[in-house]
Formats: C-alpha cells, structure tokens, sequence
C-alpha cells in the first residue's frame, strides 16, 4: 500500500508517555541525505531516522518528582514506514507509516524528594522507551 514520501525538514513528533516517565516533548526535523527531490527539498532514505535528536527535554515519574532532562531520539522504524519497491540512491524511502519506536535517553535525572533532610534521591534509569510519529509537509508524493 503507498503512503506519504517524507522529505528534509519533516517533523518527527513524540508521544509524552514513555513508560513511567512523561517527557515534555518538542518535535524533531529529519535531515534526509537521498539524492532524488520534491519540490526542491531532499527526500529521506533509509537511515535519516538517526539524524532525528532533542536535547534538552524535561521529563518526571511519578517517583522522582523534581524534573530531570535528556534527549530524545527515533529508535527504530515500523515496518511501514520504510518504501519495499520505491528507493533513491540504492536505498529505500522513508514513509509517514504509522508509529516508530522512541527512545528518552535521561541526561540529568529526575529526582526524588528526600524523605527527611538530606539530598534528594536521582533516577537511576538511565532511558525510556515510548513512540512517535511523522508530520510530511508532502502530501501528493507518495511510495509503496
């Protein structure tokens, strides 16, 4: 089935929910590296995923209260979101699809308020996992 052909400059957006921690999320650009293009602008292949990063962001659990931050970055693809017959450059096109897997890799942790005096106790989890999706400013081109 054809979907969407994403292209330099699509929005990579995250859901807030990765596991225990909620993330104040802020989207990511795609850079894309194929040599072919839309309207000028590059379209994405294989493997531009990985220039998705966010630094910066916040998150908390429900444990460690005091907010932390880190950054966030596209794990993996969905099966769908990569085109099986439509490529550039030898390699295959990147789709809208449906959800890729996420990854919340914490910087500074969050923390948890001291019960008594004392320091306040750091998140020992070092990343989470969660789930996102793709905004294309294409919406004509598609790929299968």
């Amino acid at each position: 089935m054809s979907d969407t052909i994403l292209q330099d400059g699509d929005i990579a957006n995250f859901i807030p929910a990765f596991g225990a921690a909620v993330v104040v999320v802020q989207p990511g650009k795609l850079r894309a590296s194929g040599p072919a293009t839309i309207n000028g602008k590059k379209i994405c292949v294989d493997g531009d995923e990985k220039s998705v990063e966010v630094p910066g962001c916040m998150y908390m659990t429900p444990v460690y209260s005091i907010p932390g931050t880190g950054t966030l970055k596209i794990q993996a693809l969905n099966g769908d979101q990569l085109a099986k017959k439509t490529n550039t450059g030898g390699k295959a096109m990147m789709l809208k699809g449906s959800q890729f897997d996420a990854v919340f890799e914490v910087q500074s942790p969050a923390k948890q308020p001291p019960p008594g005096p004392g320091a306040p106790v750091p998140d020992g989890t070092p990343k989470y996992s969660g789930k996102g999706s793709f905004i294309p400013a294409n919406m004509i081109f598609t790929g299968t």
